[in-house]
Order: structure tokens, then sequence, then C-alpha cells
């Protein structure tokens, strides 16, 4: 059975278009669901005669029928195509350079990073709404201009704290399916976590505390029920799928996530949180400015998104992120350095590359300057990153903390505790400036912008 559907799976393939021609996938409980790059390079009539397609329905995806039970087999094993076939996507021959890079750092660790940004990263627009009302609401609320108890301070908080007290579902629901699983099922894996009637759960003398691991806990919970699922899917007629394999991954799950993913969520959240507070506590502005420096380099790879849920960690130990406003001078750095890039050249092509991109880089975009800018030039990257350092240095000296995870530049001002704004707005001004003097000074001449000419 695994032969046949590798079989149609690879029908299918070649007839979308090859892997080069699949932006994204994904299925139901019935349809696997494809978004072409070029709609022109699927063969809609020979997929409709292929042995073992039910149907082909075409609107916003291109939407397969196989039927329940068929269409998870078929899927795993197109994906499986997909990720293992030489492949030159059409939509990235525009970021060939940052292609290359992310080659050269596939090692395992590297790999499982970008697994857990790709489990982050569409929830960063949630992350970022949600930290913004939360933020302007406690701001106005701390200035006076709103009362605590009135109806619009309740109406901004619940509207800005509703992800955080739910989260744990949309990470367990991501993790599930970028390992392979169904999403659903990573629903629940995250629900096991969170849900207050754990409390009533008492194992081993103890009595289960709800929401211990963290979003560690969660992402345990959430590929586990992923392998489970994958794994007795193999074993089930597909007949019986729906109803078995769900079954037994979740009622495993939820035994192995009470007895060991809790418990051990739980001790690496509090090392994680324990051991960046220590760093920075003994290092100081010297671990400060290590942490800033290095952290354009991070974004270069894409790993960067990778320390998300070290960020929700430590807002959920102890109530806010001192380790953000750091890193966040990695970009202001940046910033310095375009300004000084853009004073010091005579070239008009690359003048209008930094006026581009620099509104974003100074909005927390960084990745225009990078791979626009910064890094084919060389020098004025490693300039931007010693800018970057001495913003992060005085960030650590003043232990400025944020209450939520957002943008970095100056939108992260309103997610900056109250009474640190100030500092907050002074370091990324440092960052600016270190940037621009540095780079003026030692990271850049005319010359080494041949490529603009």
């Amino acid at each position: 059975m695994a032969g046949e559907n590798h079989i149609l799976a690879k029908k299918i393939l070649d007839l979308v278009g090859g892997a080069s021609n699949v932006e994204s996938f994904t299925h139901c409980m019935t349809r696997l669901r494809i978004t072409p790059i070029d709609e022109e390079l699927v063969n809609e009539d020979e997929l409709k005669k292929t042995e073992g397609v039910i149907g082909v329905v075409v609107e916003e995806t291109l939407q397969i029928i196989l039927g329940p039970g068929k269409v998870n087999q078929v899927s795993e094993e197109f994906g499986n195509l997909v990720n293992t076939i030489e492949k030159v996507d059409l939509k990235e021959k525009a970021a060939s350079k940052k292609a290359e890079i992310n080659k050269k750092n596939a090692t395992p660790f590297k790999l499982l990073l970008r697994k857990i940004s790709s489990i982050f990263i569409p929830l960063i627009p949630a992350l970022v709404a949600s930290g913004l009302i939360t933020g302007i609401s406690k701001a106005v609320i701390q200035a006076g201009w709103v009362a605590p108890d009135s109806q619009l301070a309740v109406i901004l908080t619940v509207i800005g704290g509703g992800l955080f007290a739910y989260l744990g579902i949309l990470v367990g629901m991501n993790a599930s399916k970028e390992f392979g699983g169904s999403p659903a099922l990573g629903a629940l894996a995250g629900i096991l976590i969170i849900n207050p009637a754990v409390a009533g759960i008492t194992l081993f003398g103890e009595a289960l505390v709800p929401g211990r691991g963290g979003l560690i806990g969660v992402l345990l919970a959430g590929i586990f029920i992923a392998f489970v699922e994958k794994k007795v899917r193999r074993f089930v007629p597909q007949s019986l799928d729906i109803i078995i394999t769900p079954t037994i991954a979740l009622l495993l799950t939820g035994i192995v996530t009470y007895i060991v993913f809790m418990p051990l969520g739980g001790l690496i959240s509090e090392g994680i949180t324990k051991g960046l507070l220590s760093i920075l506590d003994v290092g100081g502005v010297v671990a400060g400015f290590v942490l800033g420096a290095t952290f354009l380099p991070l974004v270069v790879t894409g790993l960067h998104q990778g320390l998300t849920p070290v960020h929700l960690e430590l807002i959920n130990s102890i109530g806010d992120d001192p380790l953000l406003p750091i890193l966040a001078m990695g970009g202001a750095g940046q910033v310095g350095a375009a300004f000084a890039i853009y004073v010091k050249t005579k070239k008009k092509r690359l003048k209008r590359a930094i006026g581009g991109a620099l509104p974003s880089g100074m909005l927390g975009i960084g990745e225009p300057l990078i791979f626009g800018v910064t890094l084919p030039l060389g020098r004025p990257f490693i300039t931007a990153c010693l800018g970057a350092g001495i913003g992060g240095a005085f960030q650590a000296y003043f232990n400025v903390a944020t209450i939520a995870v957002g943008v970095s530049g100056l939108p992260l001002t309103f997610l900056v505790n109250t009474g640190e704004v100030l500092l907050y707005l002074v370091g990324l001004l440092i960052s600016y400036i270190a940037g621009f003097i540095f780079t003026y000074l030692f990271g850049f001449k005319d010359e080494m912008a041949g490529e603009y000419d």
C-alpha cells in the first residue's frame, strides 16, 4: 500500500509541474490542496484521469480529491517527494544569495531551529497585533488617560490578552502540521497542557498545574502526537483510519504529556529562563554587546524566529522579556550603517536601494537592508553588527524589557515596560549612531559598490 501511495503521489507531483512549481500544500479530510506557482504548468485533464484521483477542483487552490484515509497517506508521500527532490524554486531566484546561505547552514541543529521557526512564523501577525494592543492599553492606563476599571480598559485588555491565554492551542496546531500530523490533533495537544481541568489530576502524589511546561511542553506534545499519528496510520485500514488513528494518537499523547512532557517542559523552561537571566546578570554589558552583535548573522540564516518560544517563556516566567530589546539593536545598527553608506556613496542605484529599504529597517523589517545592501557589500555588515553590540550593551546595563513579543525597531517602543520607554529609544539612537560611525570610518568605500554601477 505504501508503494501504491508513493506512485500516486509521484504521478500527482509530475502533473502539477514538479516540485519547483509547488508553493505550498496541505490536506483536509478528503482533499490534497496544492498552491502551484504557475497554474499553466498544471495538467488538469490528466490529473482527472489518474487512477486513485476521485476528482479535481480548481478554486483558490488546486484541490485533488482522494478520499478519507487515502489523502493522509498520499499527502505524506507527496510531502516527502517535495522535500527531497532537488528543485529550483521559481520564487527564490530573486533571493539566491539567501538560499545559498541557508544551504550552507543546513546542520541538523539548524534544521531543527528552522522547523521551530516555521511553527512560530505564521503566528507573528497575531503576536504583533496582540502585543501592540496590550502595550498601548497598559500605557494609556498607567498614564491615567483611561481608568483601570473602565469598560474601555477591560475591552482593550481582553482583545490584547486573548492570544496569550490560548497560544498553546495555536502552537500545538502548527507543531503537529510542521512535523507531518493533523493540525486539529496538534491543537488538542496544546489543550492537554493549558486546560484548567488539569488541576484535578494528581500523579505520584503531586497535583498537576495547568500550563506547567509552557510552550516547550506544548511543542513536545504537538510533535509527539504527529509522530504517533503517522506511525499508527501505517497499520490501520483506510476505512477505519478516521476513527482509530486520531483516538489512539490523542490517548497516548495525553498519557505521555501528563507523565513526561509537562514536568520535562517545566524543567527545560526553567533552565532556559534561569540560564539567560544568569548570563545577563553576570555578563552585564559584555553579554549585551555579544548578544546584540551576533543577532544579525542569526537573521541571515533565518534562525532568529526559533528564539520566539524563548521570548515567550521569559514573559511567562518573569513577566517581561529583557532579551528582545538587546536583540532589537541588530536592526538598529544596520540602519545606522545604511545611513553612512547613503551619505558616502555617489552611486545613484545604491542610494535608491537604501532609500527604499531604510523605512522598513527602522520599522523592524531588516531583510531588505541585509540582503540588498550590507551583506553584499561585506564590511558594512560587520560594522553594523558592532553598532548593534553597543546598543545591546546599553539595553543590558539598564535592564530594559518588553511585556510582549513583536516587531523590533521603533514599533517595539509600544511593548517596552512603561518606565523604560525613554531608555529603549536612547539605546536605539545609540545603535544608529554607532553603526553610522563604524561604517563611515571603517566599513565602506565607494569602490566596494561596483555592482551598483
